[in-house]
């Protein structure tokens, strides 16, 4: 218990459950919030209300965790402006994305101090990356932290959607650097759970430039440290990027195995988003297995998951997924439908994504016996990845036109693209991404 009363705070427990809960929304650990003066555990003392913390200290806490002292003391509401940005976050956290887009400009447009700027871009910056606009994340993500001060580990969901927001354009070299300075941070402030989360995300991006010696490394010391853990997105976690490693290694039966823990952490969560991408993720691996009946099970029953949550690309990347199991067996005009289908929900598409679903698409169209429409898909494909170079993706890309132009008779043309295919896989290859 408190060893002496005070009148600047209203109850101790309720300053400590205050506490935790602007450290949890900051995604910090006690450890993390923890400054020369006040230790981990005389936070966590505080946080169980044994410990009343002078006003002062109450000062540097709420700096560090972006609420006044005011509202850790005796609960006040923060300022107006404070207030508007945490309606932002709650909307989008609730997919009420154009009511959050309203009140994150709002307060980008009427903020005074550098910490509300940096929340506004930052909240901008997630909205932009959850509507495959990547180049628009990446640029307000990074002005977020220059406005902030703050580096990225100490902004984990920004660290995180700025990485994958790298990776997705092709640019694995800045993805690769932002998860191992946050891994190593996390490292050395002994945080197991974030140290596992950006583990995961070094491995995937250490997998797509082709390192997979270092992914398995990495990923392989996540799983051991998370194979334990009760808590089932850092298990589905470990389970993705495990198979993910092994589907790009060529072990799709090893990758299935993965998957399905996956899928099956992922249940018990209750989150359909994931639950859905997750069924995506078996359904592609199936179909490596070439066992297309079992990926569009798991279609079937993902679908009604991601057509509620999905961005319009991703809804895009799971109905492609579909019209590849339809066309393996056989169903080539329901698969020539859903391509034509696919259509539609490209037309506001980054090019990186708008390549790689063309991409699929030559794929299903190279599966139905069409030659002729795989390679004008395949060169539309091109023509979007192009936009974005070097990138992973146009390796394949190539490499498909290249085999497409050799059966049409025309050897000079296919070994042009051949040459492309190989001089973008030394672009890409690890020595260039690390």
């Amino acid at each position: 218990m408190p060893r002496q009363k005070s009148n600047h705070v209203d109850d101790p427990r309720a300053v400590g459950e205050r506490l935790r809960a602007a450290r949890e929304a900051a995604n910090l650990s006690q450890r993390q919030l923890a400054f020369q003066g006040c230790s981990p555990a005389y936070i966590s003392r505080i946080e169980a209300g044994d410990r009343i913390p002078s006003l002062q200290l109450l000062r540097e806490l709420g700096r560090r965790l972006d609420v006044t002292e005011d509202y850790l003391a005796t609960g006040t509401a923060t300022t107006a402006h404070n207030f508007s940005l945490l309606e932002a976050e709650i909307a989008l956290r609730l997919d009420d994305v154009e009511r959050a887009r309203d009140l994150y400009t709002v307060a980008l447009a009427s903020a005074v101090a550098p910490r509300e700027r940096a929340q506004a871009e930052e909240g901008l910056g997630h909205l932009a990356f959850r509507e495959s606009e990547l180049q628009e994340a990446v640029t307000l993500f990074e002005q977020a932290l220059v406005t902030s001060g703050s580096e990225e580990w100490e902004r984990p969901a920004l660290a995180e959607s700025l990485g994958r927001a790298y990776a997705l354009l092709g640019e694995l070299a800045p993805a690769i650097s932002i998860f191992e300075r946050c891994l190593a941070s996390f490292e050395r402030l002994d945080d197991r759970v974030q140290a596992i989360r950006f583990a995961c995300l070094l491995g995937y991006a250490l997998s797509d430039s082709g390192d997979f010696a270092r992914a398995e490394q990495v990923v392989s010391k996540a799983l051991a440290e998370g194979r334990e853990s009760f808590d089932p997105y850092m298990r589905a976690r470990v389970y993705w990027s495990k198979a993910k490693l092994r589907m790009e290694q060529g072990d799709a039966d090893g990758a299935s195995r993965y998957a399905y823990q996956a899928l099956g952490a992922l249940e018990l969560t209750e989150d359909l988003h994931y639950t859905g991408l997750a069924h995506q993720l078996v359904a592609h691996i199936e179909l490596e297995r070439d066992r297309p009946q079992e990926a569009l099970a798991h279609l079937q029953e993902g679908w009604p998951l991601l057509a509620q949550t999905g961005s319009p690309i991703e809804r895009a990347q799971f109905r492609v997924e579909e019209a590849r199991a339809l066309a393996r067996i056989g169903e080539s005009e329901q698969a020539t439908e859903i391509a034509r289908e696919i259509h539609g929900l490209l037309h506001e598409a980054e090019p990186i994504d708008a390549g790689r679903v063309y991409a699929v698409l030559g794929e299903v169209a190279t599966d139905v016996g069409d030659p002729q429409r795989a390679r004008e898909l395949y060169e539309r494909a091109a023509d979007f990845l192009e936009r974005n170079t070097p990138n992973r993706y146009l390796v394949d890309v190539y490499a498909k036109l290249a085999d497409l132009l050799e059966a049409e008779g025309r050897p000079d043309a296919a070994y042009g693209y051949m040459k492309k295919a190989v001089g973008m896989q030394q672009a890409v290859s690890p020595k260039s991404a690390v």
